[in-house]
């Protein structure tokens, strides 16, 4: 029997990998000769990565960077196990998670340290990348990047404006004579599930803005200067972003790679499973096992267990759903996706204790769910 092992991280208490070991160990509590294969999965937002370079076997490559507000730290972009392919999450080098809240300011908050992974990695030599870009804590519509990549954005003046969303307002110029060139022998592929256009009610700054510390005031600022941006860019460029769908992600800095890149905006998840030869792998499966910390109807919105059910039901293989929580209005509507439906909480185990304990009850939880499987 062979099953295949591809969860999704359980937020606040395993990676994804870990949340396959811990499978894995239930299944091999039961029976030593059931053969597992790991295939730690995510949906393109932060933990990407991670799995990518689990799943494929790759390497981790850290660099000093700048931080969302040019403090200096150290970041992380992973290689996969081709030893070709790049992999950049802009949550590593310039997202929410490198600040404290009370320093969530998206008017001075800069994607410099992404492009400044981008360019040790084309020093590197690599030229395929997949860039992962959930959890930023920018609303620069990817200056930043540009800026790191040698491209001038310069006021009235022919002064270079300042980095952040506060200084796009300056912008009336853009100057490409120093931009790093080996991008144009690069290919890119964008992991977002954000339809958002560059600007507008349903733009960056008006949806995205507000969690990552704008106000109201600053939101119609932010917008206003992702206007003037976009102008620019279009005067550059010949290409318009404003409406454009998929731009806004990642406070714009979808947009920037839609401008500038080389680059396909896909699914996280199709992204994800591309990668890992996941629809390869489930051929001669007899059984898929998928989860996440938390599954509801957001999970229909192409989270990792539902892009897992797709393709195990392309493929015609039983899948099975083992999540830290399973929302109980959302089950009817999930269970036709899945083969079994089951979860770890349960009225006997307090969430403290389950994400304390997450690997054992998980482990537990596999074991019971594969002698009834059986």
């Amino acid at each position: 029997m062979k099953v295949i092992l591809a969860p999704d991280s359980f937020k606040g208490s395993l990676t994804a990998i870990e949340a396959a070991e811990a499978m894995a160990k239930g299944i091999r509590d039961i029976d030593p000769d059931i053969k597992t294969v790991l295939l730690p999965a995510a949906d393109g937002g932060e933990g990407t990565m991670r799995s990518l370079v689990d799943a494929t076997n790759g390497k981790y490559v850290t660099v000093t960077v700048e931080d969302p507000l040019g403090r200096p730290i150290d970041a992380t972009y992973g290689i996969l196990g081709d030893s070709e392919t790049c992999v950049i999450e802009i949550a590593e080098a310039s997202g929410l998670m490198r600040l404290h809240e009370n320093e969530r300011n998206p008017l001075e908050a800069s994607s410099f340290g992404t492009g400044e992974l981008i360019v040790h990695a084309l020093t590197s030599g690599y030229r395929k990348f997949i860039i992962g870009l959930g959890g930023s804590a920018t609303n620069d519509g990817g200056a930043g990047i540009l800026q790191a990549l040698g491209l001038r954005l310069l006021d009235v003046e022919g002064m270079d404006v300042p980095k952040g969303g506060g200084g796009l307002g300056q912008i009336s110029s853009i100057d490409r004579s120093k931009w790093d060139v080996r991008i144009d022998e690069s290919k890119f592929i964008i992991a977002s599930d954000v339809k958002n256009p560059f600007v507008g009610e349903e733009g960056a700054s008006a949806v995205f803005g507000p969690q990552k510390g704008a106000t109201p005031d600053d939101v119609g600022v932010l917008d206003g200067n992702l206007r003037k941006f976009a102008d620019a860019i279009e005067k550059e460029k010949g290409i318009a972003l404003h409406s454009r769908e998929g731009a806004g992600a990642a406070g714009g800095a979808g947009g920037a790679f839609l401008a500038f890149f080389n680059c396909e905006m896909r699914q996280g998840i199709d992204v994800v499973l591309d990668a890992i030869g996941f629809e390869d792998a489930v051929k001669d499966a007899d059984l898929i096992i998928t989860g996440e910390g938390k599954t509801d109807l957001q999970t229909l919105s192409g989270k990792t267990p539902f892009g897992i059910a797709k393709v195990a039901h392309r493929e015609g293989k039983p899948v099975i759903l083992i999540s830290g929580a399973v929302d109980e209005e959302s089950r009817a509507v999930l269970s036709p996706l899945f083969t079994e439906v089951h979860a770890i909480m349960d009225e006997d185990l307090s969430v403290e204790e389950a994400i304390s304990n997450a690997f054992d009850h998980l482990r537990v939880k596999t074991k019971k769910v594969m002698e009834s499987f059986k």
